[in-house]
């Protein structure tokens, strides 16, 4: 018996050690770069000296401008289809790449995601001159963690998350197993001051729905949940249609009308 004991003991550990150590190597999974040069992006400096690259789309009669955090295995130049409809619907866009995604130098780790969007925010706001009270931080999955990171410490309009997880290691199992986590977003919504929209698939298998739910109720702000009916991870804007587009039109025009 103490035999056993001694073993779950030394396995605990190891797990432990695995992910605290190579976590970030299994969240984070940079595909081919979606463009192969630089035209038509900007490239901005981050606080550790690394350059990432963000692509800009405004839209002169849009009063918000969507900061956005995308999600994993993509980048920005995979993107631009998607910036184009936010566009076409009224909005602009400015979205960035992390560490190490598309051409933007540098490893993708937790830390640095919350280093690329500051420098994104920082473009946006000192460079661009787009006022904090104009920008919405906009994240998908675990783009989602960065736009909520961003939002609990900087000033912005309102916040839309979609695909978001509770926390990283969670994804696997509804009970915390770890004396930490990667990417507490369930710890950070509780503290969040601006209004949210969160968006979520009723069918998402990489990001089961009670994620959704579980951050929705932790939130305490005015908030509006947009559950879309047998739609996965990925394929929530084709599912949806154009009451994707009116959901966000909405949201903003509900909540943000008096700012």
């Amino acid at each position: 018996m103490k035999l056993i004991i001694i073993n779950i003991v030394i396995g605990y550990v190891l797990l432990v050690l695995f992910a605290y150590f190579v976590s970030d190597h299994m969240i984070f999974f940079p595909p081919r770069s979606g463009y192969k040069d630089s035209h038509g992006f900007i490239k901005v400096m981050t606080a550790d000296g690394e350059s990432i690259f963000a692509y800009y789309l405004p839209n002169k009669n849009a009063k918000y401008t969507l900061l956005v955090s995308h999600g994993n295995a993509e980048d920005i130049g995979y993107m631009i289809p998607f910036f184009q409809q936010m566009y076409k619907h009224g909005l602009s866009v400015f979205a960035y790449d992390y560490h190490g995604y598309g051409l933007s130098s540098g490893k993708p780790t937790e830390h640095n995601t919350y280093l690329d969007v500051d420098a994104a925010y920082d473009y946006l706001t000192k460079v661009l001159r787009i006022a904090p009270e104009n920008i919405i931080s906009y994240g998908h999955s675990v783009g989602a963690a960065v736009a909520l990171d961003l939002a609990v410490r900087k000033p912005v309009a309102a916040v839309i998350l979609q695909g978001a997880f509770v926390a990283a290691f969670r994804v696997i199992t509804r009970i915390p197993l770890l004396p930490f986590d990667k990417f507490d977003n369930l710890k950070k919504i509780g503290v969040l001051k601006s209004p949210l929209l969160m968006i979520h698939g009723t069918a998402d298998n990489v990001i089961p729905y009670w994620h959704g739910q579980k951050l929705y109720d932790a939130a305490k702000v005015s908030k509006q949940f947009y559950s879309v009916k047998n739609a996965g991870h990925n394929d929530i804007v084709i599912a949806s249609g154009e009451e994707y587009w009116n959901t966000i039109n909405d949201f903003i025009q509900q909540y943000l009308a008096e700012k």
